[in-house]
């Protein structure tokens, strides 16, 4: 249900905005979709885990407000971050 190691480290290397880059809202926002993800697979076979969906829950609402503070700092920054994730909005 977790996302492994190297796929955590190719999300860091690619969304990083300097070197060694680890906690900018770009990165942030890429671990959690990826995670977001990989729940959304899970919750197509296990309907009634609704513990772990009450965690995935808390995930969007934390990108959510995640993406709205990188929209007020940089709105040029958002609108390239959504576009290479393809998140709608």
């Amino acid at each position: 249900m977790s996302i492994t190691v190297d796929e955590k480290q190719r999300l860091m290397t690619e969304f990083a905005t300097k070197e060694g880059d680890t906690g900018s809202p770009e990165v942030q926002v890429a671990i959690l979709t990826s995670r977001i993800s990989t729940l959304t697979e899970h919750f197509k076979t296990h309907k009634k885990d609704n513990h772990g969906r009450r965690g995935l829950l808390m995930m969007v609402a934390k990108r959510r407000k995640l993406l709205d503070y990188l929209r007020g700092k940089d709105e040029g920054r958002y609108r390239d971050l959504i576009k290479r994730l393809g998140i709608r909005r």
